[in-house]
């Protein structure tokens, strides 16, 4: 494992002298210590951006975008801090816990992909940054390949002190979604599909057994007809969590990648996907040559859709449901949808 250095502190140490999340400070994790580091990038102030219009119109609106992800950082830290009984049940993080986080050795960055929130794209990107001129083009990598594993190295694979090392000082990322949204997005992948026969034996035949009365063999055995109800009935039963975590796709992103506990430079939007992703590619010095694809994809879940899938989901389902995604939603700032009817 190697020797722990004098600048780590005991995780109680670190409780007292900075109760909750410090945004100025990103916590760290090591398999029983909690360390703190300094950011690696500071945001400019009103006064300096003032300044970079003399200069740079682009520098100005790089500024104001700074602005704009300090705010989100914000938010992810109130929100941390306001919910930490909740956030940080545990108060430390293992290797187990990072294997989301992709690592890019060469341009120092840290990207945690969340399933349904333009994953594959930016595993391509990934792949594109970190294979030392084996691809060029992102939309040349099959998107099966852009998911082996073994394609891309994830923060998992290094020592405690290489991953500290890596939390301090490379540009972390992540791209979340409108949590609803982002769910009906895997239900249509994953149970519509009928492709998907993996997740259908493993997750639909479960759901069906649980959730259906009077289902027929067929059904039982297949599990390829998942109503988006029986889907809902199943996230919200107690007996789920209590089985097992739930599936990478319909998991929290919170849970994903523990923004309660690793300090993220940036949060991307969905909804700004293009610019956001664009700005990530710019910080890491890589802007000029590579650009975020931007095909459309006319199956995406929209939030029309989306609101279409709640209307036969009962208001007793609804709040069950929002409380699970709860988080999320504060965290990364998205209202509470106006189609739910909340208890």
């Amino acid at each position: 494992m190697g020797k722990l250095s004098s600048t780590y502190r005991s995780s109680a140490t670190l409780q007292r002298a900075y109760p909750g999340i410090d945004g100025k400070y990103p916590l760290m994790i090591t398999n029983t210590i909690i360390v703190v580091g300094t950011m690696r990038r500071q945001t400019q102030s009103p006064k300096a951006g003032f300044l970079i219009l003399l200069v740079s119109p682009l520098q100005l609106e790089l500024s104001n975008t700074a602005v704009l992800h300090q705010m989100r950082r914000d938010q992810v830290t109130d929100t941390c801090r306001a919910n930490s009984a909740v956030s940080r049940k545990r108060r430390v993080l293992t290797p187990n816990d990072l294997k989301h986080l992709v690592v890019d050795e060469d341009h120092e960055l840290i990207y945690c992909y969340v399933p349904k929130v333009a994953c594959t794209n930016w595993k391509r990107l990934m792949m594109v940054l970190t294979g030392r001129g084996k691809y060029s083009d992102p939309m040349e990598i099959p998107a099966n390949e852009a998911h082996v594993s073994a394609n891309l190295k994830t923060l998992n694979q290094y020592s405690i002190p290489e991953i500290n090392h890596r939390l301090k000082s490379y540009l972390k990322f992540l791209f979340v979604r409108e949590p609803f949204e982002r769910l009906v997005s895997a239900y249509r992948n994953k149970f519509t599909q009928k492709y998907n026969t993996s997740f259908h034996k493993r997750y639909g035949t479960k759901i069906i057994r649980r959730q259906r009365k009077n289902a027929t063999q067929e059904a039982l055995r297949k599990g390829d007809d998942v109503k988006f109800e029986e889907f809902v009935a199943y996230l919200i039963d107690p007996h789920t969590q209590r089985e097992e975590p739930f599936n990478e796709h319909w998991q929290t992103v919170y849970s994903l990648c523990h923004p309660c506990h690793i300090h993220y430079d940036l949060v991307g939007k969905y909804e700004t996907l293009e610019e956001d992703s664009n700005y990530v590619l710019q910080l890491a010095g890589v802007g000029s040559y590579l650009k975020f694809p931007t095909y459309a994809k006319s199956t995406r879940t929209t939030d029309e859709m989306t609101t279409e899938f709640f209307q036969n989901i009962s208001s007793e389902h609804q709040t069950q449901l929002y409380e699970v995604y709860k988080l999320d939603f504060l965290m990364f700032n998205y209202s509470v949808p106006s189609y739910l009817k909340l208890e």
